[in-house]
């Protein structure tokens, strides 16, 4: 196999899990995530571009200290450098899905929970 194709869409509103690697290139990555009501990701920068889209739910997105108040069907891109975070605000999980470029997780990485959640940084291994 050379790439991937699913229904990104399907996929995303189907996950219940935290975090959910599912293809990891040489330049980037795809991840799904669904964050439970009250919950965040947690301040974080990378030394990477990361770009989110919500499927779902309503968030707080913090980028550099500035709110955005986003629900289903926006888009964020957070350039390399900038201190982020995503917070559901919703009544529902929030689901949402992240390219990453270059990668962040490992390749298959699955985190249930949040509680799930170790420090699983790319390790230079592709899905193919």
């Amino acid at each position: 196999m050379k790439g991937y194709v699913t229904n990104i869409e399907r996929a995303t509103l189907e996950n219940d899990s935290y975090r959910k690697v599912l293809y990891t290139g040489k330049n980037s990555q795809l991840v799904l995530m669904t964050i439970q009501p009250g919950d965040e990701i947690g301040r974080e920068t990378h030394d990477l571009d990361q770009f989110i889209r919500l499927e779902a739910g309503e968030a707080l997105v913090t980028l550099d200290g500035v709110e955005h108040r986003i629900e289903d069907d926006w888009a964020v891109v957070i350039p390399a450098g900038t201190e982020h975070n995503v917070v559901n605000t919703g009544k529902e999980p929030l689901r949402l899905y992240s390219i990453y470029s270059p990668p962040e997780h490992k390749d298959g990485t699955l985190h249930a929970t949040k509680a799930d959640d170790a420090e699983e940084h790319f390790d230079g291994v592709t899905t193919e």
